[in-house]
């Protein structure tokens, strides 16, 4: 059968298979547009298992962040190469299957990214026979709640941070102090790489460790236990500063302390502002 011009760009924008290929499905389908994109996603599909062998270090962390800021969802896609992942196609897929994330609701989890029935593979599929790259979504993170989430994408889209905090009144989230505080607020996790967002979330035997090895470095000092302790207690700050959120130095200001610039902002919009969880991805980390 005769195939347009306009089917075949109609398809080609539902897709983002080749002319080629799209004028082909359609040939095959007998113009059934339905049927055509059921015949690409199974090329794409079979296009992905010939390049599944071939490394993914490359990639991106997508984000996408809600109209009311209360859901933020983190997603690592994978590809072979950075030169395609800074193509626009490749950009525009990574934001697909984050907004693919946040709509998939409060009980998603990694499955979602692999599931050949879900909506993130044929996205997926379709990019691969599009850039002819092996690919992969690997992760994702998603926050919701009634607390507001905030993000950043940091270095084009080698790491994302989404930060959520508390519950605050809709004038004050409203505010561009609070909008700019939850933007420093990320740009501290990507740059600091905090791991706990309060001291007492630190595990009991990673403490341990680290007073051992102060312990360590006392022996032979001749320090009555209790001075130990006390000196132990101190290096102990230290430590918090590198991994609690609230006690590192702000990367803007290294005399003000995160909880210091947390507290400030809070007394300028008259509420409280507190941070109730943070996740921090950068591409390749976890292979």
């Amino acid at each position: 059968m005769a195939v347009t011009a306009e089917q075949v760009k109609a398809l080609r924008d539902r897709t983002g298979a080749g002319m080629m290929e799209c004028k082909a499905a359609l040939i095959e389908s007998g113009g059934d547009m339905d049927a055509a994109i059921d015949i690409l996603r199974k090329r794409g599909l079979a296009q992905a298992a010939k390049k599944a062998g071939r490394s993914t270090s490359e990639g991106l962390i997508g984000c996408f962040i809600s109209g009311d800021s209360r859901t933020g969802a983190l997603v690592e896609v994978n590809c072979e190469s950075d030169f395609v992942a800074r193509t626009d196609d490749f950009k525009a897929l990574v934001d697909a299957v984050a907004a693919e994330v946040v709509k998939a609701g409060d009980g998603v989890t990694d499955a979602i990214l692999t599931d050949p029935n879900g909506p993130v593979a044929p996205r997926i599929a379709a990019g691969i026979a599009k850039l002819g790259e092996n690919m992969g979504a690997s992760r994702l993170v998603r926050f919701s709640g009634d607390g507001y989430v905030g993000s950043y994408v940091h270095m084009g889209g080698k790491i994302g941070v989404l930060v959520q905090f508390a519950p605050v009144a809709a004038d004050a989230a409203n505010r561009p102090e609070f909008r700019t505080l939850a933007k420093e607020i990320a740009m501290q996790v990507a740059a600091a790489s905090p791991q706990f967002v309060r001291r007492d979330e630190i595990p009991a035997d990673v403490l341990e460790r680290e007073r051992a090895v102060y312990r360590g470095q006392m022996e032979g000092s001749n320090k009555p236990p209790q001075v130990l302790e006390k000196i132990i207690e101190g290096k102990l700050g230290s430590f918090y500063e590198q991994v609690v959120l609230p006690d590192q130095p702000s990367i803007r200001d290294p005399k003000t302390t995160v909880s210091q610039m947390i507290a400030a902002a809070a007394k300028t919009l008259g509420t409280d502002v507190r941070v109730t969880r943070f996740a921090r991805l950068r591409v390749g980390e976890a292979s």
